[in-house]
């Protein structure tokens, strides 16, 4: 276990970090929907960070703040990245080393607050993404958006069955990340087409922008052109096919989705 001196001086180390990492991300990432850096930028900065810690706990010499996180990896534990909701409030990216949670990330919902924390897992708040209805409440607040059901591309939408659209009328699918995805998997789909009711279809004018899109796409995969089954439907066909337990049409469907642009 880390002492609070020890957290302390780590938090400290963290924050260090941050000003050598954040002109060159702030360079890179001046704004997001908007808002200038750090501003939505967790992601981002939480793999600067990563990548960061990877390398100073490599050195021969490492830090005397350093010295308690290398002893825990030490022992075996692993600093992992991870992904998921921070009070049902906040998407979250942070790392994780045995019991503690490490956000280095801290200020980018608020820039206002220390740019480090580091707390025990279970008092911190986090915690994984279990349904389409958590991550539907969390994106309805957290990015401003209104939500549909994937109508646009059914084929994709058992795995990525949400579309977001913020006040300035962009919009972009959802939940379009690993963690997700697995959820869509792990349930065999049964968790997608359980929320697809509870929303409603996408603008005519909405699902028409895409598809125009779709059609500037070169090589355009077939999971893009229309469909004779809805996106319920599809998430029972596939489950009946085994696609939840189909790695290549896994990646079949995520490179659909990542030939798309990243929103229209």
């Amino acid at each position: 276990m880390l002492t609070p001196d020890q957290v302390t001086a780590l938090e400290i180390y963290l924050a260090h970090l941050r000003l050598n990492i954040d002109p060159m991300l702030a360079q890179k990432y001046p704004t997001f929907a908007g808002k200038p850096y750090p501003l939505g930028r967790c992601k981002e900065v939480r793999n600067a960070i990563h990548h960061a810690l990877k390398a100073a706990l490599a050195k021969p010499q490492v830090d005397v703040a350093l010295q308690p996180l290398k002893a825990l990896l030490d022992t075996g534990l692993t600093l992992e990245p991870v992904w998921g909701s921070l009070r049902d409030e906040y998407f979250q990216n942070a790392l994780l080393v045995g019991p503690w949670y490490i956000d280095a990330a801290n200020d980018t919902v608020n820039p206002n607050k220390p740019r480090a924390e580091i707390r025990l897992l279970a008092e911190s708040g986090f915690g994984a993404i279990t349904s389409f209805e958590q991550f539907i409440k969390i994106a309805r607040s957290y990015w401003e958006v209104d939500i549909y059901r994937n109508d646009i591309f059914p084929a994709l939408a058992p795995f990525i069955p949400l579309v977001c659209v913020n006040k300035a009328g962009v919009s972009w699918f959802a939940a379009a990340n690993d963690d997700m995805i697995l959820v869509a998997l792990d349930s065999a789909f049964e968790l997608v087409e359980q929320v697809l009711p509870s929303l409603s279809s996408p603008p005519c004018e909405l699902t028409e922008k895409w598809h125009r899109a779709a059609l500037r796409v070169d090589m355009p995969s077939p999971l893009l052109k229309a469909q004779t089954r809805d996106a319920t439907a599809m998430c029972r066909h596939y489950r009946n096919e085994g696609k939840h337990q189909d790695i290549g049409f896994r990646d079949e469907v995520v490179l659909a989705y990542l030939s798309l642009p990243v929103n229209v």
